[in-house]
């Protein structure tokens, strides 16, 4: 039977030998060629990299390794992950991996053919977007207690991603300079180093504005707040002084989300993602505009959320109409 928990799955990938020496050079050389060609987010890479070495340990340095796989080895593999508890949705994305991999050994002429070309893309259903509803958003919001440098941080960044339809890693990524207050527009980066300017909004901003002018000194108890890893000063900080991490942002939600009455299992921070564009959809948003403030670089991304759009409507429908 398969292995469906995330718990069952790393169980697995644990199981599987070290990652050889050539498999990381392979893996190391793809990866330097995606970053100087495609200009990827480190986020990107970083997912690219754990799915070759998954691959690359799996087959354990066997008929020449991960470069010298062949479609046979790929299909036992992807049968592997299938048993493991992998989604169809999670080996689809491996597949697009494996395809830059092995067109990147294409284009050196290190392989002369690309095991990928005839494996189909496996079936899956298009999931909707999970979307809170505007009153739930507004519990969620209210959640944190303001009356704390703590509460009022979260109340910000919480704000933050409901008023800009941010991203998790764009958030806890945001340096103190991404804001100008007179405008009232955030500077996002987002995927691939894309740089967007969203409006923050008359609440967004309120909130923004005291935790900068409350929170954040109180937070840094007068200390200097370093610069990050890019070489810019944070914009929300933790007790450390750093910005928090992807995972303690998500812990933030659930924890806000228990004290909302929502059932935490129905929120994650994407999900704020996906009720700011669906609640704009909703109120007559133009697709395009919505594009552009979610940063998607495909129209084709965005018109998903309108099949979110179309399910309230026929639900509507069926609860209202006489004949439905």
């Amino acid at each position: 039977m398969p292995t469906t928990t995330p718990a069952g799955r790393r169980q697995a990938a644990m199981q599987l030998p070290p990652l050889r020496d050539g498999d990381a050079q392979a893996i190391d050389a793809f990866l330097d060629s995606a970053w100087a060609e495609r200009g990827l987010a480190r986020q990107t890479l970083d997912s690219y990299r754990r799915d070759l070495a998954m691959l690359a340990r799996w087959r354990n340095g066997a008929a020449g390794g991960l470069a010298a796989m062949d479609r046979q080895g790929l299909h036992e593999y992807l049968a592997w992950r299938t048993r493991a508890g992998y989604s169809p949705r999670s080996n689809d994305r491996l597949l697009s991996v494996l395809r830059a991999f092995f067109g990147h050994l294409l284009q050196r002429g290190l392989r002369s053919d690309d095991p990928t070309a005839l494996i189909e893309r496996p079936r899956q259903g298009r999931l909707l977007p999970r979307a809170l509803t505007e009153s739930q958003v507004d519990a969620l919001l209210a959640a944190p207690d303001p009356a704390t440098p703590e509460g009022l941080r979260d109340k910000a960044m919480l704000e933050l991603v409901y008023a800009c339809g941010l991203r998790v890693s764009e958030l806890v990524a945001l340096p103190a300079n991404a804001v100008n207050l007179r405008q009232g527009v955030l500077r996002v980066t987002g995927k691939g180093g894309k740089e967007r300017l969203v409006p923050l909004g008359e609440e967004a901003q309120h909130w923004l504005e005291r935790y900068l002018r409350e929170a954040l000194p109180a937070l840094a108890g007068g200390r200097r707040v370093p610069a990050g890893p890019g070489g810019e000063v944070p914009m929300f900080i933790g007790p450390r002084l750093v910005a928090p991490t992807r995972q303690a942002f998500w812990n933030t939600v659930k924890q806000h989300a228990a004290a909302a009455g929502i059932d935490p299992a129905r929120v994650t921070p994407h999900g704020m993602r996906h009720s700011f564009a669906t609640h704009l959809l909703n109120r007559g948003a133009d697709l395009r505009a919505l594009q552009m403030l979610l940063g998607h670089s495909s129209l084709s991304t965005t018109q998903i959320y309108t099949l979110v759009a179309r399910e309230k409507l026929k639900q509507l429908h069926a609860r209202h109409h006489p004949r439905a």
